[in-house]
């Protein structure tokens, strides 16, 4: 019952992130954005989690979090949300981005988010510890020759009311063993040279052959025109 809660919950983050991306266009404001998901929501018969809403453009996504403004997005600007869908209590999050038009800079922040996302979720499995997970994504920025673009976790563990089935933290060192059936939110945020936070993650649950991606959205960078 409990995993049937985070895929519905899911079901509805996915609606959300859908029309986040379908809303972007010259000159419309985080708070219009937000509007629409509302109501894109409730025809679903779907709840946001509040009010841990993170929506933003332009500039502003340089901050770690932030509630949807009167900012507008303009032409060559990156987009960034981050929000849960919520069934019986449970919620489901994702980090979604985009960029209206092209913007550099995150683009490359993108791309390597979703190595890291992509090594970390491959990491997931039975036995495995927390810190080896968190150290399978470091890796990959090691690679990449840039390991000071993450500055957090890799991810944490998820269920009723957020934290009430565990608090397992994806961190280096971290001892805690992964098991079958936890659910686990990887958000992959990079800060870059100029302050711009963005990325990309998976809500996933463990299985016995390892982590199943519970969204149906691509983590892919999503191109407004």
């Amino acid at each position: 019952m409990e995993l049937e809660a985070m895929r519905l919950a899911m079901d509805f983050t996915d609606v959300t992130v859908r029309t986040f991306q379908q809303s972007l266009r010259e000159s419309i404001t985080e708070m219009e954005v937000a509007a629409k998901i509302d109501q894109e929501v409730e025809k679903a018969g779907g709840l946001i989690k509040r009010p841990s809403v993170t929506l933003l453009f332009g500039e502003r996504t340089k901050l770690s979090h932030g509630r949807a403004q009167q900012n507008r997005i303009r032409n060559n600007q990156p987009a960034f949300v981050e929000l849960a869908g919520v069934k019986n209590g449970y919620a489901c999050a994702l980090v979604r981005s985009a960029v209206l038009g092209r913007h550099a800079e995150t683009e490359f922040l993108h791309d390597v988010s979703i190595d890291v996302l992509e090594a970390v979720v491959s990491a997931i499995k039975p036995g495995a510890t927390a810190g080896e997970v968190d150290a399978a994504g470091r890796e990959v920025l090691k690679q990449h020759g840039r390991p000071q673009l993450l500055n957090h976790r890799v991810g944490y563990q998820s269920g009723i009311n957020w934290v009430e089935r565990g608090n397992i933290s994806l961190q280096p060192g971290a001892a805690d063993i992964l098991e079958p059936n936890m659910t686990l939110h990887m958000p992959i945020i990079l800060r870059g040279e100029s302050g711009y936070q963005f990325g990309t993650s998976d809500h996933v649950v463990v299985t016995e052959r390892g982590a199943e991606v519970l969204s149906r959205t691509p983590h892919t960078l999503y191109y407004a025109q």
